[in-house]
């Protein structure tokens, strides 16, 4: 469960190498009623397209880890004001891995 943090605080701060770290190279990120993002070059071409946008806020309501799987869900708030709840769901490569191997995002704007 603290993999899962330090990862979301990593995400929320931009901290690409962190995020590379963490990932495996055949990644899957499925944004779901968005798109999918295969593999860790087009996933780091996506972290670098976020950066336009810095978060301001990062709270964690929940994480859940067992096995080779783990959630997290809370709220961002931008620079630009917007706020997103936002629910993901990991595979990771092994139990008590340090490697995700696949992220499933929900994520709603809110006021």
């Amino acid at each position: 469960m603290e993999f899962l943090k330090n990862f979301n605080i990593a995400f929320a701060k931009g901290d690409i190498a962190f995020i590379v770290d963490s990932i495996t190279d055949e990644i899957i990120w499925k944004i779901i009623g968005d798109r999918n993002i295969e593999g860790k070059e087009k996933f780091i071409q996506e972290m670098e397209k976020m950066q336009s946008e810095k978060s301001t806020e990062l709270k964690i309501d929940q994480i859940l880890s067992h096995g080779k799987e783990g959630a997290a869900n809370g709220i961002i708030k931008m620079e630009s004001g917007k706020k997103y709840a936002f629910s993901d769901f990991y595979v990771f490569q092994a139990a008590k891995g340090t490697k995700i191997k696949s992220i499933t995002s929900y994520v709603i704007e809110i006021q």
